[in-house]
């Protein structure tokens, strides 16, 4: 069986010279596919997140990308070999417009943007209408579609997500999901960590559930939300 498109294998790991907050912990994601990291507060889900994009220390485990060991790269040759991470907070330039916080995200390329410019706009059309605006004056969703749209403008191959829908209202998550389906459907990876546990084990195809930095529970969404335990532990019963 061959490996999966990115996987963070068996990562121990923390900040600085701090101490462990993962601890053998596995993060897997197919090409096209849909993982989710769920689990309490605490739970180490955004730190997994960073170590596979090399933002802390990988003291033990690995982190490779179709077959590549990517251990010691920068979170910039990370982007370079088709990484994308849209943090959970400022990640948009508020005081620039729309289309040229979709131009920033192209910077590292040195082709033409226009066409995946048009994708952007094609997948949130409310981006195309606003796009001479302010991105500080739009709604928290609609900021979200920035930086996700910004993110895809590099072109990735994997697209990590820190709590897309924090903050935003009901609807305009299950919006945002649909979205994100609609981005691996072009074959893109996506790595999300989110609260919305429920919702977001509705649409992934890989779930890892961490408990205090390490694997607790890992199956698909579904069956992960069929397992009674996960369910009366994490979703609420």
């Amino acid at each position: 069986m061959s490996e999966p498109f990115l996987i963070g294998d068996s990562m121990s790991g923390g900040y600085g010279k701090g101490p462990n907050i993962l601890h053998n912990c596995t993060v897997a994601v197919d090409k096209g596919q849909i993982a989710v990291i769920v689990g309490p507060n605490g739970a180490g889900k955004s730190t997994a997140m960073k170590a596979i994009f090399g933002m802390l220390n990988v003291r033990e485990g690995a982190v490779r990308i179709d077959g590549e060991d990517i251990t010691n790269l920068t979170p910039q040759d990370r982007v370079a070999k088709g990484m994308a991470f849209v943090p959970q907070t400022n990640n948009i330039f508020t005081s620039m417009s729309v289309e040229e916080n979709l131009e920033m995200g192209a910077f590292l390329r040195r082709d033409d943007i226009s066409g995946t410019m048009a994708q952007v706009y094609e997948l949130f059309p409310i981006l195309k209408d606003k796009r001479r605006q302010a991105a500080g004056e739009l709604s928290g969703g609609q900021r979200q579609q920035v930086a996700v749209g910004r993110a895809l403008m590099t072109r990735p191959k994997v697209l990590m997500l820190d709590e897309p829908t924090a903050g935003v209202s009901p609807i305009v998550m299950d919006e945002l999901f649909d979205r994100i389906i609609e981005v691996a459907r072009t074959g893109i990876s996506i790595l999300m960590v989110e609260q919305n546990a429920r919702q977001a084990l509705a649409i992934a195809d890989k779930g890892y559930v961490l408990v205090q930095g390490t694997n607790r529970f890992t199956d698909t969404g579904a069956a992960l939300l069929a397992d009674p335990e996960v369910r009366k532990s994490f979703l609420g019963g």
